[in-house]
Formats: structure tokens, C-alpha cells, sequence
């Protein structure tokens, strides 16, 4: 194991000639909120705004090492790796073929080519993800390339585990927690290993979105498992199975150990950090510090380190981000009113609510019965448990509601 330390730091160190260290900051405002000495690994201020670029670049400086020039490097990604992989090729000034969905937001497309430049090919191949790999790997072994794995790949391993060789040489403190997010597990299992190999280590914790957990079942299960569905609100981390290399570095965790974070929680938790921090956070980049919510007591008057692990946000994607956490918060509602077709009937309803109830959706869908029409209404709320006094009022007026806030398949198709 005193190896795989040695090839880390030889591996950081080489980092270097391609980006400084990322920062290690200590964060007052969390401090606070949890009564602990909470710092941030800002791994969402590397050159492609992501941790991935580590993993990236050592396995393409491993293969450029080992003699045999390849003619190609050849990912399948549509996001932070496929970023990491296109900085790499310039850098080495090697030829690099990048497969993304057909269905890629044009953001992601634009900020890969412009990392990549001259040096990366993009190709749109397949709907859905799993299609884009058959083809990379197809080309891969067609143009006698090489295919760089985004996390189950032991160079991608080792890479990943510069992230805590620079925590160890940033602070000098002793740590009591860590906490990693999980995706595919490569951030997350170099840095065990790498802790494994140390003479004492932090508690750690590791976090997975509840759409995408997939080490957590494999740990229940003893064994891999790939999840049959995966909510992609995550796109950073949310993976039906975690990789083979990975898991057999991860399979020693206890599976309490491995934290899952509701979405909608998380999204309040994005707002919190870009409205109070300024920081700006992709989903997957914010699950260590949405987590500190279900580690209050244990982090008490401890040392933190939380790793944000990238912050490639697409700003379109805000509203919905405001959406699901306002409705976490309890702070937005969606109803079913059936309103009698009467004048006056609307105005009653409006009357019912409170000075800070608003309405940010009114939709007529159809009449039920002659005398009565549907109405899709959206409500938003300043004050937190409102809806409670709200909906006796309602029910006292004799109006019939039915709250769909929480129901997927009728929000999915209204709302």
C-alpha cells in the first residue's frame, strides 16, 4: 500500500504542470449552522470545474508512458468527464474522439470543444447513454484507441485520490470526518484506499443521491447490483451500478455508512450556498454539504472536510432547482380545486388566502360535471406550515381540493 501512496503524490505532482492544488477553505457560514470547523476541498475550482480532470489526466499519462504511443484517446461522457479528457488531450496535444448523447445540452457540447480546441473530435451517437458507451468502446478498439473509463479503471483510481493527498499536505490539523460524494466510485474508493495506506484516518462518510444508490445496495446486497431505474436529477453522481475496481475497494464500507440525499433537499441546499455563499454548485457537487443535515450531533465540535465535487451548474436548470425546493420546503403547492362554474365562486377561493400565499399557476382543465370545473392551481408561500390553515380554510368554504404536490404521475403530466 506504501506504493499506491508514493504513485498518488508522483501522481499529484505531475498535476501541477496542468493546475495548482484546488483551494482547502474553511467555510464560517457552515461552521456556524452546524457547531463545527466545517472546510470545503473546492473541487469545483479546477480548470474544467471538477474533480474529474485528476483521474482523467493519469490515465492518459499512464498510457502515454507505456511505450506504445495510442493513435486515440476515445471517451463516452456528457459531462465532467468528457471535460476533463478534452483539457487532457490538449494539454498532451494528443488526439481525443469524445462520444456524447445525441440529447447533450449544446452548454455541455460547447465547453468540451472549447477545452479540447483542435485536439478533440465530438460525435452525438445514441439516446440514452448506455448506447453512446457500445459506440465509443466500438470505435475504440476500431481505430486501435484507447477507451478511458470514467471511474472503474485503477489509473482513474489512483488519479482521483490526489484530491486527498493535497487535503493531507493543505491541513496539518487532525481531521474527524470526511465525507466523498459516490457516483461510479472512483473519487470515493481512491480515497479510501488511499487513507487505507495512512497510520490513522478521519471517520468517513459517503453520500449517493436516493434516485442512484448503487453502492449502497450492492453493500446490503454483498455483491453488484445494477438498480433497475436511476432518477438522472443528479447527473454527477446518479449510476445504476458502481464499478467492479471500485467496489472492491468500497465493498468494506458499512453500508450506514453510505448516506442517501433526497433531491428536493439538495436543491434547497444549491439555493442556500449560491444565495448566502456565492458558491455555485452542480448537484453532484453539493451532496457532502446537504448531508451535514443528517450528521448534525455526531459533527458537533468536530473537523470536517466535505468535498464539493464540481460545479458545472447549467443555469437553465435553475427553475427547476427553485421548483423541487420550494416544495420540499413545504413552500409551494400544486391542487386539483373543483370550483363551482358560479359568478363569485372564483373571488371566494382568492379570499381564502393569507397575505403571503401566492398564486404562481392557474390552469382550467376540464369540467367534471356541468356545474363544476377543474382548475390546476399552483400556490407559493412565504410562510413556513401555512398550507396547514390554508387547507382547513379551504375545506371549511365547502371547496373539494386535491393536493397533487407529491403524486409523480399526475405532476408529471400537469404540472
Amino acid at each position: 500500500m506504501a506504493d499506491f501512496l508514493n504513485d498518488v503524490a508522483h501522481a499529484t505532482k505531475a498535476m501541477r504542470a496542468l493546475f495548482p492544488a484546488t483551494p482547502l477553505q474553511k467555510n464560517e457560514y457552515l461552521s456556524d449552522k452546524f457547531s463545527a470547523e466545517i472546510y470545503l476541498k473546492r473541487e469545483d475550482l479546477s480548470p474544467v470545474r471538477s474533480y474529474k480532470i485528476r483521474g482523467a489526466f493519469n490515465a492518459m499519462s499512464k498510457a502515454l508512458a507505456s511505450g506504445d504511443k495510442p493513435k486515440v484517446f476515445v471517451c463516452a461522457s456528457a459531462g465532467n468527464h468528457a471535460q476533463g479528457i478534452a483539457f487532457a488531450c490538449k494539454h498532451f496535444g494528443v488526439k481525443g474522439v469524445v462520444f456524447m448523447p445525441v440529447t447533450t445540452p449544446g452548454q455541455k457540447i460547447n465547453k468540451t470543444a472549447a477545452f479540447g480546441g483542435k485536439f478533440i473530435e465530438i460525435r452525438l451517437e445514441g439516446d440514452y447513454f448506455d448506447e453512446t458507451l457500445v459506440a465509443a468502446q466500438k470505435y475504440a478498439k476500431s481505430a486501435d484507441g484507447v477507451f478511458l473509463p470514467p471511474y472503474d479503471s485503477v489509473d482513474v483510481i489512483e488519479g482521483q485520490a490526489s484530491v486527498v493527498h493535497e487535503i493531507r499536505e493543505q491541513l496539518s490539523k487532525p481531521i474527524d470526518y470526511m465525507i466523498f460524494p459516490v457516483g461510479g466510485g472512483g473519487l470515493s474508493s481512491g480515497s479510501l484506499k488511499y487513507y487505507g495506506a495512512c497510520d490513522t484516518q478521519p471517520e468517513i462518510r459517503l453520500v449517493e443521491p436516493m434516485g442512484g444508490r448503487s453502492l449502497h445496495a450492492a453493500l446490503e446486497n454483498g455483491g453488484l447490483v445494477t438498480l433497475p431505474t436511476v432518477d438522472n436529477f443528479v447527473d454527477g453522481a446518479a449510476v445504476a451500478r458502481i464499478g467492479d475496481n471500485n467496489f472492491e475497494v468500497l465493498k468494506q464500507t458499512s453500508a450506514d455508512h453510505v448516506l442517501g440525499v433526497d433531491e428536493n433537499r439538495l436543491c434547497a441546499t444549491i439555493l442556500e450556498l449560491l444565495n448566502v455563499e456565492g458558491i455555485v454548485l452542480e448537484p453532484a457537487g453539493a451532496l457532502t454539504v446537504d448531508a451535514l443535515k443528517d450528521m448534525t450531533d455526531e459533527i458537533a465540535g468536530k473537523r470536517i472536510v466535505c468535498v464539493t465535487s464540481g460545479g458545472n451548474f447549467d443555469f437553465e436548470r435553475l427553475p427547476d432547482v427553485k421548483e423541487r425546493a420550494l416544495r420540499f420546503e413545504g413552500l409551494k403547492k400544486y391542487l386539483i380545486l373543483r370550483l363551482p362554474q358560479r359568478p363569485g365562486a372564483l373571488k371566494d377561493f382568492l379570499n381564502l388566502l393569507g397575505p403571503e400565499d401566492d398564486i404562481a399557476r392557474f390552469e382550467y382543465l376540464k369540467k367534471s360535471a356541468r356545474n363544476f370545473g377543474s382548475v390546476l392551481i399552483g400556490i407559493e408561500t412565504s410562510a413556513k406550515g401555512g398550507f396547514e390553515s390554508l387547507f382547513d380554510r379551504i375545506d371549511k368554504a365547502g371547496f373539494t381540493f386535491r393536493d397533487i404536490t407529491d403524486d409523480e404521475t399526475l405532476a408529471e403530466f400537469l404540472v
